[in-house]
């Protein structure tokens, strides 16, 4: 069972909540629940530990590093766990644990750099003799709540960076997934890590969230989830520090002059990697109508390809989504659009949690599949004349997180990124590219605030300026 980390003691919740695995929908834990009195104890637990906390940038790299190579070594457990927890296929989870190991060794280098700059005081008038310099200071308590689509990394660029910066975590993973944060945790505290430092709780958003939201203690919230939810954090922390990876409608365009070969296994790998439950999948696909034709054939005969299913099996490229209800409700908006005069060129059907993956034609702007967050292995393609037109309709949507865009032309690719309102784009590659050293984050209705170590950690600190007059 999946215990809470409190105090810097591993304790039992008030009561238990079963986690199923998500293809087969067999029992396979369990997690513990906290209470709002627990929750209020994690706070001052990490406050107290922060405040009274001594470790130096060095050991902080330390220790990182060292949970770095901790879960490098327990890769094949992780992997394991995530496909039942999460529904990751092996590739998902190989990715996901990669990914966290190179999130937490660039936060272990972020902590050793992490300085402040000299200020030119003498560039005012009549000033003399007069030093200033920044530093760096830690802001105390973070709060992250993390998403179930990436259980492990996600959280490492929220727990990691934070910790490179000098503060205590207190850390709230999805109801899904909790049993990777406990991983991480624990690889943590192996390492050398004060466990008073870090907190874990589980439970319902509606109440363990708010809880965390109410406490004055906690001075910076950093959260990836929906923009809802985001919108609700930032009324509540008022004049906090937040972070907010929110909601995204991702678009890729691909024009004429496009790689095809390489454009086409960027796309399925973006739109239907971790069942399509990425912020970042594509899910408009917007492509030159002089090469639809030929395009959009191929890309269809490579969805069909992509093997759906158990995600033990060592052949299944999409594993089945978070819940049966999710897929569920992506066959709804799938059956509306259709209704709606909307296409199906591949896919389009699931069983209970597995979606097969999904290629839409002849949509438009109105239909959900389109004009709101699906978050499942569907893709709609969406053709235009002009690339102009593909831009103009792409920033249309009230989010702006990531796009891709496919040509050879450098003209066209640097004009076009200037005139995308997204927090990131990516020439030859999809909506989804993503290295975790690079600052990450959206615009609009997907937020605002940085992921990526060096940038988050200069969020999770404070700047303090000091002057000498001599």
């Amino acid at each position: 069972m999946s215990k809470l980390l409190i105090g810097g003691r591993w304790v039992d919740g008030v009561s238990t909540d079963r986690l199923v695995d998500k293809f087969r929908g067999e029992v396979f834990a369990e997690m513990a629940v906290a209470s709002p009195e627990q929750v209020d104890e994690a706070v001052a637990g990490a406050l107290a530990a922060v405040e009274a906390s001594t470790l130096a940038p060095y050991e902080r790299y330390r220790i990182l590093s060292a949970a770095a190579r901790l879960v490098e070594e327990r890769s094949e457990r992780l992997i394991a766990l995530m496909r039942d927890e999460a529904g990751f296929t092996r590739a998902d989870g190989d990715n996901e644990v990669r990914r966290c190991v190179q999130t937490l060794e660039l936060s272990a280098e972020e902590a050793k750099r992490l300085h402040g700059e000299l200020v030119p005081m003498e560039a005012g008038a009549g000033v003399r003799d007069r030093l200033g310099f920044t530093i760096r200071v830690p802001r105390g308590v973070i709060c992250a709540i993390t998403p179930f689509n990436s259980p492990l990394n996600v959280l490492a660029h929220k727990v990691a960076p934070a910790l490179a910066g000098g503060n205590a975590v207190v850390i709230k993973p999805s109801n899904h997934t909790p049993l990777s944060a406990v991983e991480l945790c624990r690889a943590l505290i192996d390492a050398g890590l004060p466990p008073e430092l870090l907190a874990l709780l589980h439970g319902p958003g509606s109440a363990i969230g708010r809880r965390l939201l109410e406490d004055p203690r906690i001075a910076f919230y950093a959260f990836t989830g929906s923009t809802r939810v985001g919108r609700e954090i930032q009324a509540a922390a008022g004049l906090r520090g937040t972070q907010l990876e929110l909601g995204s409608i991702a678009s890729t365009i691909v024009c004429h002059d496009a790689d095809i070969e390489r454009a086409i296994p960027k796309i399925v790998n973006a739109g239907f990697r971790k069942a399509g439950q990425v912020c970042t999948s594509v899910q408009r696909l917007f492509v030159d109508r002089r090469i639809a034709g030929r395009f959009v054939p191929r890309l269809v005969e490579a969805v069909h390809a992509a093997k759906a299913g158990d995600p033990a099996d060592p052949s299944v490229v999409i594993g089945p989504m978070i819940t049966p209800e999710h897929a569920e409700r992506a066959a709804s908006w799938v059956r509306e659009a259709v209704a709606g005069g909307a296409r199906i060129l591949t896919g389009g059907t699931h069983e209970g949690s597995v979606f097969e993956p999904t290629v839409l034609d002849r949509v438009d702007e109105s239909m959900r599949v389109v004009c709101e967050e699906i978050f499942a292995p569907v893709v709609s393609v969406i053709e235009f004349d002009d690339v102009g037109e593909a831009v103009a309709r792409a920033n249309a949507s009230p989010f702006g997180l990531s796009a891709g865009l496919f040509t050879s032309d450098i003209s066209t690719a640097l004009r076009t990124a200037r005139l995308l309102r997204f927090g990131g784009v990516h020439i030859n590659e999809a909506s989804s590219a993503r290295v975790d050293a690079m600052p990450f984050g959206g615009v609009k209705d997907s937020g605002f605030g940085r992921e990526g170590p060096a940038y988050a950690i200069r969020e999770m600190t404070e700047e303090r300026l000091i002057t000498i007059a001599y």
